[in-house]
């Protein structure tokens, strides 16, 4: 027999893969260890007490609707399959229902209180996000146009009028070839000084006002957003009409009797969306349309009976920030509402999850798929961060309020951009929760009837809707730039950016080498060692990428350098913003004041705060922030907070305090879940 050098190697590799392959059937077939003990929930928190601490001060304006809704026919559960014309106009009956028969007055409501508007929202999209949808194209976008834009001969004359739906309206900002970039939208309103009227015109097919929700079936009246142009006698230079920038103007496009569409106007049907196909959207096309002098929206600039133009702002630019600065509450409202699509999505996920039962140990009962390890990895994470981004929006709507009560500039800037990071960061991490927990609830999820394909169809626009959510985020990071400049100028810097004035320098110092190698829970526990984490990559973000700015702009200019390191700002943008969601949060627990709710609120804040930094952990070790066995310790630390928010991950849910008639999904009821499910589907 013939051996090689190397062929007694082989046969013992052979004999000890054979062996490992034994020991590995032999673990196969016995049970696995046990799990420790599942302590009593009572110990964990109180289930009232959480959920009293959830609720807002709008509370009650949510019951109110509640109540209303489930006792009205209209309001029944929207039939899968429903014809979108069959769902438009049941959605224009129920809204005639909630101010006419439920006395509603939205618009009243978000001047006196805007968290009580926003909680109306999304009271009202627990029922139908194409209702809410609808509610927010009047009330937010063209009575809130109104309001903010106009000045006190509009509120006079339309207030009330759109407040009870008498005056039935939409937004028309966005057109066919111009979306985010406000700016550059053609339509044209040119002054007529003979006949002291604006003539709005639509030049090409690129300036057509599209999707504009409310417009083909039920708006009579419009915001339409356009360049103000002057004759040439007014400001123009070399005998050019003189371009004033984008001013907003109120146009009627259908007679207030007859409902009849206006001549010069046309209008046209968008067509089937994704979702959301309970809302009307259409195409306004206009062709020397006259409207009278008065209907400029004149907050910010007016044109006289002469034709000279005046502004308390010096500037287009100003006047194109101001005037958008005021349409923010948008944003706020889509950022408040997507939190309540959360909770939605995983309180079937996780109901579902601890219902259904799936293989075990040998020869013992299945265990929930929630006791799975990868179970609980895909959902208390994604549970978490609904608590986290529920205190997010509570901050949020307060600084609007304060900004609406105050009209400070600072305060004005910090909350503009606070909604646009906020909607973004949330909508676009929202949009892929309701897929995994479409997921996580197999061949179920896929069922129409257990709602997640209308809620990630519904919400999937909401990163587009008020601001892509990409060009949003290049907002926060130019603010972030701003501040960066102030602060090496010695100037000073607004609160909500106050840990760039106190922390910079230590942040972007050399990582303290003992700190990075502490491993112990109690430290990684450490709110202070979380937050530092949090901040400390942001801070890193923003200097490397001002000194990559200044590096390309001198070789490529302004847009090309902004461009060459745009995913960078984006991540700058995105890694501020969870910094400002943990801050809440940090204080929502510490604010608490029950013992047991803010062990457990404590409990859901370790992880998201360390589950976000185990997501991004090739960041810290890049830098040597975190040594090996620290990120080590940090994964392992993810995985023991999932599974202690597992064993009270019922209470959390239920703490939500969304009624099974709002749930609506079999699989995602309180009980009798499976009996329900078949009741649905006919058997």
């Amino acid at each position: 027999m013939v051996t090689t050098p190397n062929s007694g190697t082989v046969v013992r590799e052979e004999a000890d893969s054979t062996l490992a392959m034994r020991l590995l059937r032999r673990l196969s077939l016995q049970p696995p260890p046990s799990d420790p003990p599942a302590p009593d929930a009572a110990k964990y928190t109180d289930v009232e007490a959480l959920k009293g601490y959830l609720r807002e001060r709008h509370r009650s304006v949510q019951e109110r609707v509640g109540e209303f809704c489930l006792t009205r026919p209209e309001f029944l559960p929207t039939p899968m399959e429903l014809p979108s014309s069959a769902h438009q106009e049941l959605c224009i009956r129920q809204m005639s229902a909630l101010v006419r028969d439920a006395g509603l007055r939205p618009l009243s409501l978000m001047v006196a209180d805007p968290a009580q508007y926003f909680a109306l929202m999304e009271a009202i999209g627990a029922f139908d996000f194409s209702l809410a949808i609808r509610l927010g194209a009047h009330y937010s976008l063209w009575g809130g146009s109104v309001i903010n834009l106009g000045t006190k001969k509009h509120i006079e004359k339309y207030f009330d009028k759109i407040d009870n739906l008498e005056y039935p309206g939409c937004f028309a900002m966005t057109e066919l070839h111009h979306g985010s970039n406000v700016q550059a939208i053609q339509t044209t309103a040119t002054f007529d000084p003979v006949t002291d009227e604006f003539i709005i015109d639509t030049p090409n097919d690129g300036a057509i006002k599209w999707w504009i929700g409310l417009a083909y079936l039920q708006a009579k009246l419009a915001t339409v957003f356009a360049r103000l142009i002057l004759p040439l006698e007014g400001e123009g230079e070399g005998g050019e009409p003189a371009d004033m920038g984008i001013h907003a103007f109120i146009v009627p496009i259908r007679d207030l009797e007859t409902h009849v569409v206006l001549p010069g106007i046309e209008i046209h049907d968008c067509g089937q969306k994704i979702g959301l196909n309970g809302v009307d959207t259409g195409a306004l096309k206009f062709c020397s349309v006259r409207i009278p002098r008065d209907n400029l929206l004149n907050r910010f600039g007016d044109v006289a009976r002469d034709g000279k133009y005046t502004s308390s702002l010096p500037t287009i630019n100003r006047r194109f920030a101001a005037t958008l600065g005021e349409l923010v509450g948008g944003r706020a409202g889509l950022a408040f509402s997507s939190v309540g699509v959360l909770k939605t999505a995983v309180t079937i996920a996780v109901r579902y999850a601890l219902l259904r039962q799936q293989f075990g140990p040998r020869r013992q009962p299945e265990i929930s798929i929630l006791d799975y390890q990868s179970h609980q990895h895909k959902l208390m994470p994604m549970l978490a961060s609904a608590y986290a981004f529920h205190f997010a929006r509570v901050h949020l709507v307060d600084k609007y309020s304060e900004m609406k009560k105050t009209s400070d500039e600072d305060l004005i800037a910090d909350v503009h951009v606070l909604a646009s990071g906020l909607k973004s960061y949330i909508t676009s991490y929202i949009s892929k929760s309701i897929s995994i927990c479409r997921e996580s609830c197999g061949g179920h999820g896929y069922a129409a009837v257990n709602r997640f394909g209308v809620l990630r169809n519904d919400h999937d626009i909401f990163q587009t809707f008020e601001g892509d959510n990409t060009v949003l985020l290049q907002q926060v990071a130019r603010h972030l730039l701003k501040q960066y400049e102030e602060k090496f100028k010695g100037g000073t810097l607004s609160v909500t950016w106050n840990y760039l004035r106190d922390s910079m320098s230590a942040y972007l110092s050399r990582p303290n080498i003992v700190t990075a190698r502490l491993e112990g829970e109690d430290h990684l526990r450490d709110p202070n060692f979380q937050l530092n984490a949090f901040r400390y990559r942001t801070s890193r973000l923003l200097r490397s990428v001002a000194v990559r700015l200044l590096k390309h702009m001198k070789i490529l200019g302004g847009f090309g350098a902004w461009n060459k390191c745009l995913n960078h700002l984006i991540a700058l943008a995105e890694s501020h913003i969870e910094s400002v969601i943990l801050v809440r949060f940090i204080e929502a627990v510490r604010s608490c004041p029950d013992e047991k709710t803010r062990e457990v609120l404590k409990l859901v804040c370790d992880l998201y705060a360390l589950d976000r930094i185990w997501k991004d952990i090739g960041t810290y070790r890049n830098v040597n922030y975190v040594t090996p066995n620290k990120a080590k310790a940090i994964r392992k630390l993810v995985d023991y907070l999932s599974y202690q928010v597992r064993l009270v991950a019922p209470e959390l849910i239920d703490a939500f305090d969304i009624p099974d008639q709002l749930i609506r999904a079999p699989i995602g009821m309180q009980s009798e879940a499976y009996a329900q499910y078949t009741q649905c589907v006919g058997l």
